[in-house]
């Protein structure tokens, strides 16, 4: 038989998944990295860890292969907006600045509240927040600028692992356009923004389509991964659009729903809009495919804070959700800001903080499970309303991620929502999205529409009707003590840092 692998290079693990060629997975495995963070907002990881994980990701399912199996590509999708500083042979200087390093935010803000910030975000499609490569050079040109001098070439996590396998230095488009440096309108490097930031163009890597094939391993790293030394790498694009693809989210009026550490809401055009409050992104999946979408910070990570934090790890996520199954829409009045890692969309502010509302002698672990969850839906939901300024009505999700195991969740996002929410059968999205990139890379398919074929639902969670008065009316609590209470987060964060 023909197989496939589709890589995901993840915030905190990377996944490869083995595919047959009408997308049925045969196997998986995940290998988890650490990620290292400190008060100061700092959020890293090593590269090498990353590297490694891709090597015996793919290495652990080519294990399942026969020798009358043929490997007929590897696709990989990737986290958006990560840094690393390298020196002229291509070795870290720094280690991998992620999307949730918050270090830039003085830089971030600086530059968003100028007249250039907003045509510089009208240009690129990508937020002026902490988060993109350019508040991250901007910082490091400012705060570190011996470090930012000896770097000879910047480059993404994806960019570090394909040039440590092939020798090149190259940037798939679809990352390139999440970097805050890329032109939309000239689909290239922007070079007024190269010209700020005091950078070369050859300190940057050759934008290349996500359909762009490398081969010609060394015999030391085929071995490593147990695969041909002449196997096709394809360049494949970020996670976020490729969650689209992924889960068939192809089609006007079609979100895809993402929330694993963090999340995020998008839909997919045929052209790279961006909205003029700046509130949403805009970046590619490939030449003619665009998503214009939000990413929250707040997503499963918050729950897992308050198992481990507040509960002291006494009880499971299953266990709280059960407890949680059992409280009333509404938790009986408590309401939870989810941002405890500062926040992207909508409110782009990296000084925001978490916060309970309504809180009395009546709620207990119950309802603030319960609370977190809905606060955490809240937000995603104010995306989507921005959402829809730029792209039209959203009329169904496609949801993926860590939290449709959980059906209190999704029944919660239905009701909140007010439309179906469907749950892809597999929800292998990234890998499977990557996976069919290379399909279209490598002539197998003639067009990536052709997921649809491959993307079945294995449920569809109705909204209830007596829900919506219950959570119309706390969701508008939320938003009014957002707005009162915003005007404080940088006088708080200030006092934290200090």
């Amino acid at each position: 038989m023909t197989y496939w692998i589709g890589v995901d290079i993840g915030t905190t693990a990377t996944k490869a998944v083995l595919f047959t060629a009408s997308g049925e997975v045969k196997t998986s495995h995940t290998i988890a990295y650490d990620l290292y963070r400190n008060p100061s907002g700092m959020a890293e990881e090593v590269p090498e860890d990353i590297f490694d994980a891709v090597i015996g990701t793919i290495r652990a399912v080519s294990d399942s292969l026969t020798v009358t199996d043929k490997l007929a590509g590897i696709g990989f999708s990737a986290q958006q907006h990560s840094l690393i500083g390298a020196t002229y042979d291509f070795r870290p200087l720094t280690r991998v600045i992620t999307w949730a390093d918050t270090r830039a935010n003085e830089e971030a803000t600086t530059l968003r509240n100028s007249a250039l910030g907003h045509a510089i975000f009208m240009r690129t499609g990508t937020p002026i927040q902490p988060m993109s490569p350019l508040a991250k050079l901007l910082w490091l040109k400012n705060k570190h600028p011996e470090r930012f001098q000896a770097v000879r070439y910047f480059m993404d996590i994806k960019t570090y692992v394909f040039c440590r396998l092939f020798g090149v230095y190259k940037l798939d488009l679809s990352l390139a356009s999440a970097t805050g440096l890329y032109h939309l309108e000239n689909q290239q490097w922007d070079y007024e923004i190269l010209d700020m930031l005091g950078i070369t163009r050859d300190k940057l890597p050759e934008i290349v389509s996500p359909y762009e094939i490398e081969s010609g391993l060394s015999l030391d790293d085929a071995q490593k991964m147990n695969i041909p030394p002449d196997t096709p790498f394809i360049w494949g694009a970020a996670d976020g659009p490729m969650s689209n693809l992924g889960v068939n989210a192809m089609q006007p009026g079609v979100a895809a729903l993402t929330i694993g550490t963090s999340g995020a809401i998008r839909v997919m055009t045929d052209q790279p809009l961006v909205d003029e409050k700046a509130r949403t992104f805009t970046y590619a999946l490939d030449e003619t495919h665009w998503v214009v979408g939000g990413a929250t910070n707040s997503g499963a990570s918050v729950l897992a804070w308050l198992k481990e934090q507040v509960f002291a790890d006494k009880l499971t996520l299953e266990e709280m959700t059960t407890m949680a199954e059992k409280v009333p829409p509404g938790s009986r009045g408590l309401i939870f800001h989810p941002y405890l890692g500062g926040e992207r969309a909508p409110i782009w502010d990296a000084t925001a903080t978490g916060a309970f509302f309504g809180l009395g002698y009546e709620h207990g672990q119950a309802e603030m499970t319960r609370a977190v969850i809905e606060g955490i839906t809240y937000n995603i939901h104010a995306i989507a309303h921005a959402l829809e300024e730029v792209v039209g009505e959203i009329k169904s999700v496609q949801a993926t991620g860590g939290f449709v195991n959980s059906g209190l969740w999704l029944q919660i996002l239905a009701d909140i929502f007010e439309m179906p929410i469907h749950i892809p059968e597999s929800q292998e999205a990234g890998c499977l999205g990557a996976m069919i990139l290379s399909q279209k890379a490598l002539g197998v398919i003639s067009d990536i529409d052709e997921v649809g074929k491959q993307v079945t639902a294995s449920a569809v969670y109705t909204p209830l009707l007596e829900h919506f008065s219950t959570y119309r009316e706390l969701e508008k609590l939320y938003t009014e003590l957002l707005t009162h209470y915003q005007t404080t987060y940088g006088k708080l964060s200030a006092f934290k840092r200090r």
